[in-house]
């Protein structure tokens, strides 16, 4: 499998759940080759190895939201919550599990990461500048108000004074 293809397929398999960028053990269990049971077999084995910031079981409405956004045949007869693994519990699957191929995709994952975040790095610098460059428009757009304020009284007509009025009746000579 190409590394680009393997990237790709990688990149759709990484979801945003409870703030945290995750790929579901369905999706690794498809990417290292085995079964999803297998995977998490080899994981409950290793409890230690993968704290609650490196992995997590999806609460029930969780779940549901998923079948929902996904549809039920990419989650078939599933009777259990899926497990989500963090960028760190990725990484940690490689000591668990063993094998050319797990080496191989764990590594493509760890440069998907990378990227994304790298992505969002540069995300980030553009937002900020972004920012500080409206600031800078907010502040001219009050100097050059001040200005246009100005030019528009400069153009108004000047106020002619009304003659003089004489008084009213009549007057001896």
């Amino acid at each position: 499998m190409g590394s680009l293809v393997l990237a790709e397929r990688i990149g759709r398999c990484i979801l945003l759940i409870r703030g945290h960028k995750v790929m579901l053990d369905t999706d690794l269990a498809k990417l290292y080759g085995v079964e999803a049971k297998a995977l998490n077999r080899a994981v409950r084995r290793n409890l230690m190895r993968f704290p609650d910031d490196f992995m997590f079981q999806l609460s029930e409405d969780e779940f549901h939201d998923l079948r929902c956004q996904f549809g039920a045949s990419r989650w078939g007869g599933r009777r259990y919550r899926p497990y989500a693994f963090t960028e760190q519990g990725v990484a940690m699957l490689s000591s668990v599990l063993h094998g050319g191929r797990a080496i191989q995709v764990n590594v493509e994952i760890m440069r998907v990461f990378v990227r994304l975040r790298h992505l969002l790095a540069t995300h980030a610098e553009l937002s900020r500048k972004l920012a500080a460059l409206e600031r800078q428009m907010v502040e001219h757009d009050k100097q050059f108000a001040l200005v246009f304020e100005a030019i528009r009284q400069l153009m108004e007509p000047e106020a002619e004074e009304p003659p003089a009025k004489g008084r009213i009746g009549f007057r001896q000579t």
